[in-house]
């Protein structure tokens, strides 16, 4: 067995993106540093990365194109622990309601573990956010209701689209003047809805532009394509010049930047690949059109 890529991760104390590995029990990291170069080649068929750290008792097989990566009985037992699905009321951590930015007019509300920081605003590729206020789980889930209705944002955004506006995005302070008003109008709210056991904390907008490399880089300059799913044999290398989110950006020479989901690579065996293997896997436009397929 090969190593299998865990995906990619955003950790407070690294201060930039890593990819996580696993073969059986051992686990590793890669730190990512921008210009280096990365490659990789997949190998056999794709199969079910298991949950909750126990591995797919039939090591079943998984489409090429799922971002997933889990077989139905697998992402029953992984959502079955999930804050996200409501499966944990009692959770005694204290959790974040926060504001997040992707482009114009794309805002979204939230919840995260505070022990987390920002590593969850990172991991879904938010450019710029404010936190809104911190208490127990559920004060935090109603919060979140409260504010996606009077806000009129949703609590999730298709990542396709996230990925399609980033390659032209406005100066800093417009970025971060959109998430200000929307902080202003979720304040104004006094203490209509406002749980009492949640603490407000006080409007600061962060953005990930420089940690994602992304700030008037020509990584993220378009039109881009990526990656729709792996093949056996397949391969992808390139200069990392971006990451943001789940995705990696790669400068593939005379192919361009190719956008590389780091949630399609899990559950393959990879190898490295050396720096001329170039792109030659599925491939879409960045935005998602899934009629523009096709081979570099």
């Amino acid at each position: 067995m090969g190593w299998q890529c865990g995906g990619l991760r955003w950790p407070e104390d690294r201060g930039g993106p890593v990819l996580a590995w696993h073969r059986g029990r051992q686990t590793r990291e890669s730190v990512l540093a921008y210009g280096t170069e990365l490659g990789f080649r997949a190998a056999g068929g794709r199969t079910c990365i298991g949950a909750r750290g126990n591995a797919c008792p039939v090591t079943a097989a998984v489409p090429e194109r799922s971002t997933g990566a889990r077989c139905a009985e697998c992402g029953r037992l992984d959502r079955a622990h999930s804050v996200a699905a409501d499966t944990i009321p009692d959770d005694p951590r204290t959790y974040r309601v926060y504001l997040a930015w992707f482009g114009p007019g794309m805002v979204k509300v939230g919840i995260t573990a505070e022990e987390r920081g920002a590593a969850r605003l990172r991991e879904q590729g938010a450019v710029v956010f404010s936190w809104l206020g911190r208490g127990p789980l559920m004060a935090a889930r109603r919060a979140e209701e409260v504010l996606r209705a009077a806000l009129g944002v949703p609590d999730r955004i298709p990542y396709a689209r996230k990925r399609a506006v980033r390659a032209d995005l406005p100066v800093a302070g417009e970025r971060a003047g959109e998430v200000a008003e929307l902080y202003g109008k979720a304040a104004a709210l006094d203490g209509r809805g406002w749980p009492e056991a949640l603490e407000r904390l006080p409007f600061e907008a962060v953005d990930h532009a420089g940690i994602f490399g992304i700030e008037g880089a020509a990584g993220t300059a378009g039109p881009l394509r990526a990656v729709s799913g792996l093949v056996d044999g397949g391969a992808v290398a390139g200069r990392l010049v971006a990451a943001a989110g789940p995705d990696l950006h790669l400068d593939t020479g005379t192919d361009g930047v190719v956008v590389v989901d780091t949630r399609l690579m899990t559950g393959w065996d990879l190898a490295a690949a050396g720096p001329d293997s170039g792109v030659s896997v599925p491939t879409v436009t960045a935005g998602g059109g899934a009629s523009q397929a096709g081979l570099f």
